[in-house]
């Protein structure tokens, strides 16, 4: 069950239209624009909301995206590389998220850093798709799995914040 506060976070990211995958060269500049969009709405509402949490860009098809997620946790800013591909058959497929700096480090997690998102955020993708977009996978889908997943990661002390490190 969804809070209300994140309820409202998720309506006020601008759903897709247009229902195509990079495959489709013609329209897919479309989707993008349309990816653009959203992002750019979400970006704003979170650092209105002072809730900024991640930075990415793409190459220049749109189909490869990176950049740095971060999570504060005890006033501390733990920061990691985020890194994904559109899938083939996006939007039906959500892209796979994946930190690679974490790889092995959870068992919410897959080989190679990608993020676990079958049990709650897949479902909810197939369910919207192709209204589902980009922004939509972080907010629903990145952004629960840190807060979830990294404090439990700092308490068994697999991810240390870098001061730390350099303090011993």
């Amino acid at each position: 069950m969804v809070d209300e506060a994140s309820r409202k976070m998720v309506s006020d990211i601008p759903l897709l239209k247009t229902n195509v995958g990079p495959r489709n060269t013609s329209e897919w500049p479309n989707r993008l624009k349309e990816e653009y969009h959203s992002l750019i709405k979400y970006v704003a509402n979170n650092k209105e909301a002072d809730k900024d949490w991640f930075r990415i860009e793409s190459n220049g098809e749109g189909t490869k995206w990176f950049g740095t997620c971060w999570i504060f946790q005890e006033h501390l800013k733990y920061e990691f590389k985020l890194e994904f591909d559109i899938p083939i058959t996006y939007p039906r497929t959500a892209p796979e998220l994946v930190l690679p700096e974490l790889d092995g480090k959870t068992a919410k997690m897959y080989r190679g850093g990608k993020i676990c998102l079958t049990d709650h955020f897949k479902p909810l993708w197939a369910r919207n798709a192709p209204r589902f977009g980009i922004a939509h996978a972080l907010a629903l889908g990145l952004s629960p799995w840190l807060a979830v997943e990294i404090p439990d990661m700092i308490q068994r002390g697999v991810v240390v914040h870098v001061d730390k490190t350099k303090d011993e």
